[in-house]
């Protein structure tokens, strides 16, 4: 099995299509097809169904990606391990994170970690937190910080950290003062969270602000979807609503008393 032919079958996949994958490949389209077919030549199975605005999965195909994936991150490894024997300490490491958890603390980590090992090139990728399993499982991240432990087999998960979530407001609201807030106290106010995205598994944080308005009785409270966490501290800044967020995406803030 050429290894040319497992890249060709990924980059189709990722890049959905034959002619954005020969595009990423630099190749012609007849000759990433002609890869594709000998590799279902060998395996004996159609790995995608052509149709008329790109290609889809047969189960074989679904069947096979992961090994392809795994297949070709494992060869990424082998370069940068021999890589590695032509200098000390010399490689790449990329890190795939939950953009919510790239705090101060994280970004100070990785300051010093820089700092300590010059010649490693550090890499940082952000993602929703099924994304993170997803870019390590492929290959495509040496390590991920995401929420919750993914049970996949092929990963090695650790819980690290305890992340407590804390309701935040604007320095001039009303219950800024407050030290403890009786749930009555928050009705009528307005949230601001992250809105859904189609096709994916919302994100703990998130969905824990809907459970917690529903347990407090206040299901019918109005939410406003802002998909973006600095736009969302700025709003909430500004007096547009309440969050629901994770402590350490507002350390600075709450430094600032802002």
């Amino acid at each position: 099995m050429e290894l040319d032919h497992v890249e060709a079958f990924v980059a189709i996949v990722r890049r959905g299509g034959f002619t954005r994958a020969a595009s990423t490949l630099h190749l012609s389209q007849p000759a990433i097809s002609r890869r594709v077919h000998l590799l279902e030549g060998e395996l004996g199975a159609p790995l995608f169904d052509r149709v008329r605005r790109g290609a889809i999965l047969t189960d074989a195909g679904r069947a096979f990606l992961p090994h392809a994936e795994a297949l070709l991150a494992s060869m990424r490894d082998g370069i940068d391990a021999v890589g590695a024997l032509r200098g000390a300490g010399r490689g790449t490491v990329t890190l795939a994170v939950v953009g919510t958890l790239a705090s101060t603390t994280l970004t100070g980590r990785l300051r010093r970690f820089r700092e300590a090992h010059p010649t490693i090139e550090l890499g940082l990728r952000t993602a929703l937190s099924t994304e993170v399993s997803d870019l390590v499982r492929r290959g495509d991240a040496t390590l991920g910080l995401r929420y919750d432990i993914d049970p996949h087999p092929d990963l090695v998960a650790t819980k690290i950290h305890d992340e407590p979530m804390i309701p935040v407001c604007a320095a001039h609201h009303r219950l800024a003062r407050v030290r403890r807030v009786a749930p009555t106290a928050l009705a009528g106010e307005r949230w601001i969270t992250f809105p859904p995205r189609p096709g994916t598994t919302q994100e703990p944080y998130a969905s824990a602000l809907e459970q917690r308005l529903a347990a407090c009785g206040m299901s019918a409270a109005e939410i406003i979807a802002i998909d973006s966490l600095t736009a969302q501290k700025r709003m909430v800044e500004a007096g547009f609503g309440l969050a629901l967020l994770p402590e350490s995406s507002v350390d600075e803030e709450l430094r600032a008393g802002s």
